[in-house]
């Protein structure tokens, strides 16, 4: 892993503040990814998304394969070179859609195959082409291992079948992947809300031997509380020395609570989803611009915020668009999201190299917590 270096300057109680060191640059932890299903960061473009502060984005390997196909995007030089963007890439493996659309998959020992939602057309993923898309196909440079992410609720004999066919997924994974200098391969702990299973599939996942390590199973209906009951303990069953990433979760208090149990990584939708439907994220919770107390409110959402969104543009402004359902309403506050995220992770990794994470948690608690709500955060 010499060329994925995990440096942890500081740590807070279970919190962590580091960098990740990757070929195609340093990503700073606590961070959050910004979601770029199908090449995009949903209204955005490259520039504003690392403006805004973005070490890393997350592309999506089942919308990526299906349309335009993983092949033509290596035939024009890569997921990088494709969508403009030089800093890293994780893409996940396929295995969140294959829970969300289990009307249309069926998932066996060998792989599952699906119909594609866009025109009907059968397709076959294997551990083996999950890898193949991503590493050798987009060329991303963190690699998710193909999982079953089991749906909330689930027995304990359910969530035992997705984790183990995960574990062995993974060990397929891992043979596919090799040996690779500029390229990194994560697992993925299952288990839902069992803490045994939980454990069994971290000890599965260590003796295969990951460059880091994922959570997965959760911001899937479970909610807030057992979300944090699990993660009291499925953080600490990993490597210490290897990154922690928490899939598909966003929503700010989830993230705090995270990153106070020892999570690193993150990625939702959510600051994108919450744009295109004239909702803000501030530190005191969401705003709806629809609302007609803004129609002649002329404060910036955010007066010291360094993005022109948050800081440039009236409330009665983007309460216009948002009424007038004009596409730059959408723009201004996906963007002013993505920047609030990554000021919030700013926050995160001071406050934890200050030692004064327990206030920073207290602080955002107190403020957001009463309005914490927001479309669904699951990627």
């Amino acid at each position: 892993m010499a060329a994925f270096a995990f440096d942890i300057a500081a740590t807070d109680g279970a919190a962590r503040t580091g960098v990740l060191r990757t070929p195609r640059g340093d990503i700073r932890t606590p961070a959050f990814m910004p979601v770029g299903t199908a090449g995009t960061v949903k209204a955005l473009t490259v520039d504003q998304v690392a403006a805004a502060g973005s070490d890393i984005l997350l592309g999506n390997t089942y919308h990526l394969m299906l349309r335009p196909t993983a092949e033509r995007v290596a035939r024009l030089g890569g997921l990088h070179r494709f969508m403009r963007w030089e800093k890293p890439i994780l893409t996940d493996s396929g295995g969140f859609q294959v829970m969300s659309l289990s009307k249309i998959s069926k998932v066996k020992e060998e792989a599952v195959t699906f119909q594609s939602h866009i025109d009907g057309s059968r397709h076959v993923l294997t551990p083996e082409r999950s890898i193949e898309i991503q590493a050798d196909l987009l060329g991303s440079d963190i690699v998710m291992q193909l999982d079953e992410c089991v749906a909330w609720p689930a027995t304990e004999t359910r969530a035992a079948e997705g984790m183990r066919l995960s574990a062995r997924w993974g060990q397929r994974c891992r043979t596919a992947f090799g040996t690779r200098d500029r390229q990194a391969l994560f697992g993925i702990q299952q288990g839902s809300t069992f803490e045994a299973l939980r454990r069994e599939s971290s000890e599965r996942l260590i003796e295969t031997g990951f460059d880091g390590y994922a959570i997965g199973g959760l911001a899937v209906g479970e909610g807030h509380a057992a979300m944090c009951e699990v993660l009291d303990y499925a953080p600490a069953m990993l490597p210490a020395d290897r990154p922690r990433y928490l899939m598909g979760v966003g929503k700010p208090i989830d993230i705090v609570e995270a990153v106070a149990r020892g999570v690193d990584m993150f990625d939702c939708v959510l600051p994108t989803r919450s744009g295109r439907h004239g909702q803000a994220w501030t530190w005191d919770g969401p705003v709806n611009l629809k609302n007609a107390r803004f129609a002649e409110d002329d404060a910036p959402l955010d007066p010291d915020s360094d993005c022109p969104a948050s800081s440039a543009y009236s409330k009665a402004y983007l309460h216009h668009l948002v009424k007038a359902e004009e596409i730059l309403g959408q723009v201004l506050l996906s963007w002013h999201n993505i920047a609030f995220f990554q000021r919030m992770m700013a926050g995160l990794r001071n406050a934890i190299a200050e030692g004064r994470l327990e206030a920073f948690r207290k602080e955002v608690g107190r403020r957001s917590g009463a309005n914490s709500g927001g479309p669904d955060s699951g990627a």
